[in-house]
């Protein structure tokens, strides 16, 4: 048998035994895991975060995932051209006054946005307390926060 033959052989039976596990096991599961040792600074994990701590959740993602599935209770500002900036800055600044710890999330724990909002809100100078969620909305969904989300194992 020649090289190219051995090679097409072993692919058939990689792949055989890769699409059996699949469909015998399912998806890997990918849950989402928060190292505080890791952290970049003004980063916490969700664990860190008491859920009836008083905080303002603050939505970095677009206006149309914000409505649809953001954490009951939090406010939305995003970079997105086509919003009012000031809006923005005026419903935070004021809800700032009655909760001064803020956290920002955006999609995932790869979105930068977050922490450029964050930047903004620091900017503000109104004492707030301003960290970034690490992992974002995945995490409050993945551990049940998010309505109609259910927490994984």
């Amino acid at each position: 048998m020649n090289a190219l033959g051995q090679l097409a052989a072993i692919l058939g039976i990689s792949l055989a035994a890769a699409g059996g596990t699949y469909w015998i096991k399912g998806p890997p599961g990918r849950i989402l895991s928060c190292d505080p040792a890791t952290l970049k600074p003004g980063e916490v994990c969700l664990e860190q975060i008491s859920p009836d701590a008083k905080v303002l959740w603050v939505d970095a993602r677009l206006r149309k995932d914000w409505v649809k599935n953001g954490l009951p209770g939090s406010v939305l500002w995003n970079l997105d051209p086509g919003e009012d900036m000031q809006a923005f800055e005026a419903d935070v600044a004021m809800r700032i006054m009655e909760t001064p710890r803020v956290i920002v999330y955006c999609g995932d724990e790869n979105c930068g946005l977050s922490h450029q909002i964050a930047d903004k809100i620091r900017g503000l100078q109104l004492g707030a307390d301003v960290s970034v969620l690490r992992g974002g909305w995945r995490a409050l969904s993945e551990a049940g926060r998010i309505k109609d989300s259910n927490p994984k194992s």
